[in-house]
């Protein structure tokens, strides 16, 4: 069985940085970490890169790898591997979960989601999950889901979207 990230969790980030990864999303990231073995900490990828806004992405090891190994596969010196190099390699950090399930955020992250300390949303994704300011992720998010909903017709099912 194949664990993925799912579900909204709302954690709070101290002025130091330390945030708690929600308990699901550690199962995850220990299943992705192909040195995780009990008693150790999991460790993970977060992607800061310019293309993500207001938003970071976390990747378990296993993951991260997968997009990395894409990238390594285009064409030495080609613009989109080079492009891509620095905007996914360059802009990750690898982070260390301890056992009670915290890891810190350095400070550049924090200050590219405007906050130093607060509340933070992780919404699950599947392979990877996103962490935003929590005020953030209701305005750009879910207001934005809400509206697009409202927009549909009654009974409207989004799965039937992964038919196209």
């Amino acid at each position: 069985m194949v664990l993925s990230f799912t579900g909204e969790h709302t954690q709070k980030v101290d002025g130091k940085g330390r945030m708690s990864i929600p308990a699901d999303f550690r199962r995850v990231l220990e299943a992705g970490d192909p040195e995780w073995t009990p008693g150790l900490s999991p460790r993970m990828y977060l992607l800061y890169g310019d293309h993500l806004k207001n938003e970071l992405h976390g990747y378990t090891v296993d993951e991260f790898n997968k997009v990395v190994d894409q990238i390594n596969a285009l064409p030495r010196g080609s613009a989109n591997k080079k492009k891509l190099s620095r905007l996914i390699i360059g802009q990750s950090i690898k982070l260390d979960v301890d056992k009670d399930g915290r890891t810190v955020m350095p400070i550049k992250q924090r200050q590219k989601l405007g906050l130093t300390d607060g509340e933070l949303t992780f919404s699950g994704l599947g392979d990877h999950f996103e962490i935003w300011k929590a005020e953030t992720f209701t305005q750009e998010v879910a207001d934005d889901l809400t509206g697009w909903l409202a927009e549909q017709e009654d009974g409207f099912d989004p799965l039937i979207l992964l038919d196209e």
